[in-house]
């Protein structure tokens, strides 16, 4: 019963960014809306302790999420044949560059003298 509170906290949470984001007129997603919305009321011990049970069910199933990408992938294999080789090299460009601009934004931290 938990885990299920923890569920409608975070569908509850999601769905308040969504309708700030589409009500406001914000520039940013509903879902990352809910997300900053979730990491404020974590500090909550109502959110906390549900949210954790869900997240460790959600957690100890992990591996049937990956079923439905799965039957993509083979439902499109024609796809994958011709832009695979593409595909691969955005991925990995953009996996570098992500770990690049990470890596630059640390030490570049790191070079700030402490207040």
């Amino acid at each position: 019963m938990i885990p299920l509170r923890g569920l409608a906290w975070l569908l509850a949470l999601q769905s308040l960014g969504e309708l700030l984001a589409r009500g406001l007129h914000l520039p940013f997603p509903g879902p990352v809306i809910g997300m900053v919305l979730l990491l404020v009321a974590l500090r909550w011990e109502p959110v906390r302790t549900p949210v954790a049970a869900c997240a460790d069910f959600l957690l100890s199933h992990l591996s049937l999420l990956f079923v439905p990408v799965g039957v993509g992938v083979i439902v499109h294999l024609p796809l994958l044949a011709q832009y695979g080789g593409r595909m691969l090299v955005v991925l990995v460009l953009s996996t570098w560059v992500g770990l690049a601009v990470t890596a630059l934004v640390l030490y570049v931290g790191r070079q700030r003298p402490p207040k």
